[in-house]
């Protein structure tokens, strides 16, 4: 328990920006926790200022209600340090300077990853008390786009029905506010989006970068569906985005370009996000957004003793595929030069494919591709070989 509390002493400050604590133990409700907090399924916490005092609301999701309880620094590690050992199976911390991730076995062994962040990562943070939900694209004030997609009225008000999509495409956009820093302002940004679909999060993304952040930007999006295409590039002729086009093509086939400052793959189904990725790095993008979608490939191979029990279930044989192969993605980009995040995109109750990947690229002084390849270490384990290993092994073959 020691890990977890040293990790919370660190953590608890106004840096701070949000602990996700999951993985309960126990999913049945009960009255309290030691007289403390209520059994959760999962619980949130982030600092707040209550007359000018830095205090820790902990938010304990029971069921379908939500409690909120406050607590000083102290009073929090204590608390919060003997919860997650005794409750939860998982910590997520992330912070100004850091973020790091706590994993507690069934036997109670504790495991503690931590990393810095990367630079131009940090998030402004809001330290009231009852602080309403501000969304970068606001309700009531109408966005062209929105209105035409069918998210928006006319008036501003958003569609019931598509109000899921609506906080979707904001989330996406708090990604893209996080690495803004990053991407050069003295000359035109190149983004390319792989899989753009009906463009919703293209159109935002082009909206919030060029409309309301002024950056001079080229973004190309690129799909396989003619008629989405043709639509599309309607709707950016419509509005004036002169620097926004709509291709029609298969990702692993693209050569329109040998630069992009960043490549964004939403829902690129199965191993097309495989070949995004491999682009995106061949490209030195600085930045890679990706949600991957639809994950096959691993399903078909995996084999591993350890984990029959589990594997003999299809649903979560399924989802275990899933999750490795994202880890796997992690890994390899980690080995070739970027620091990566795996994050929540939106909340599971919205959609299931919730997992984004958030890579950025290091400095030159940390050159790709060295260090222990724990991507062989997994995909060993494991008994599979993805599409994204094989592009990069045989670029290295090609080396060789």
């Amino acid at each position: 328990m020691d890990e977890i509390r040293q990790l919370l002493a660190e953590s608890l400050n106004r840096d701070l920006y949000q602990i996700m604590i999951s993985g309960a133990k126990k999913k049945e409700e009960s009255e309290d926790n030691q007289g403390r907090l209520k059994r959760a399924q999962k619980r949130k916490v982030r600092p707040v200022l209550m007359k000018d005092e830095l205090v820790f609301q902990i938010s304990s999701y029971v069921g379908k209600q939500i409690f909120h309880e406050n607590m000083a620094a102290q009073e929090a590690i204590e608390v919060l340090a003997e919860d997650v050992l005794e409750n939860f199976g998982q910590m997520q911390v992330e912070t100004k300077s850091f973020h790091a991730t706590v994993l507690v076995s069934k036997k109670g062994k504790v495991t503690v990853k931590k990393k810095k962040n990367a630079a131009g990562q940090d998030k402004k943070m809001d330290l009231s008390h009852n602080r309403a939900k501000k969304y970068i694209l606001e309700e009531g004030r109408a966005v062209p786009f929105l209105v035409d997609l069918g998210v928006q009225t006319a008036e501003g008000k958003i569609v019931n029905s598509r109000y899921d999509k609506f906080k979707q495409i904001n989330r996406f956009l708090e990604f893209i506010a996080d690495i803004l820093p990053i991407l050069p302002k003295d000359r035109t940004v190149h983004i390319i989006d792989f899989g753009c679909g009906k463009s919703y999060l293209t159109f935002a993304m082009y909206y919030y970068l060029h409309e309301l952040k002024g950056l001079d930007l080229r973004v190309t999006g690129l799909d396989l569906k003619k008629d989405v295409i043709e639509n599309c590039n309607g709707l950016a002729e419509k509005y004036g985005y002169e620097g926004l086009e709509f291709l029609h093509g298969d990702i692993a086939d693209y050569t329109g370009t040998d630069q992009a400052d960043m490549v964004v793959t939403l829902h690129a189904c199965d191993t097309a996000t495989d070949y995004a990725l491999y682009k995106a790095v061949k490209w030195n993008a600085k930045v890679i957004l990706s949600v991957p979608c639809c994950q096959h490939e691993v399903n078909g191979q995996i084999f591993c003793e350890p984990l029959e029990g589990a594997l003999r279930y299809g649903l979560i044989k399924e989802r275990l595929s899933a999750l490795f192969t994202d880890a796997l993605r992690a890994n390899l980009l980690e080995e070739h030069g970027y620091d990566t995040q795996v994050l929540e995109f939106i909340d599971m109750e919205h959609t299931p494919k919730n997992i984004l990947l958030r890579a950025v690229r290091r400095g030159s002084e940390k050159s790709k591709d060295t260090g222990e390849r724990s991507s062989e270490t997994l995909s060993e384990a494991l008994h599979v070989h993805t599409t994204l290993q094989k592009l990069f092994e045989k670029d290295r073959g090609e080396q060789d």
